[in-house]
């Protein structure tokens, strides 16, 4: 009976490891959505990690990301988690910047911005 025993907590221990490794595998994943809630069509995306001047490359390509519409960016630079986050818009081709969203801790951000008074914000879920 405890031959029978060990096998049960036995399967049962690597039934809890099995559904433990998705988990583990995707923590520290910073891939996200973002949602354009800006009232303005965006042309260029950027992101940068906080502690650098430089922007890189556009993340839009030759897409836009209209106002209401979303989309998943995938993020390899775990290492540096915190990101400032530049947008461009495709009517005027001002910019804005969101600073030190830690992208390892979300998978979506709303953003919202208000042309009239420069405000700006970011939803976090």
């Amino acid at each position: 009976m405890n031959f029978v025993k060990s096998v049960i907590s036995g399967l049962w221990f690597l039934g809890l490891a099995a559904a433990l490794i998705p988990t583990l595998v995707s923590a520290g994943d910073a891939d996200f959505t973002l949602v354009n809630r800006t009232g303005y069509t965006l042309r260029e995306i950027y992101l940068s990690p906080t502690t650098r001047e430089s922007w890189g490359r556009d993340r839009m390509g030759d897409e836009v990301l209209e106002n209401g519409k979303s989309r998943l960016f995938k993020f390899s630079d775990k290492a540096s988690c915190s990101q400032d986050l530049k947008v461009v818009f495709d009517d005027d081709a001002s910019t804005v910047v969101w600073k030190d969203i830690d992208l390892c801790s979300l998978e979506k951000i709303t953003i919202r911005y208000n042309r009239r008074t420069g405000e700006t914000t970011a939803v976090i879920d």
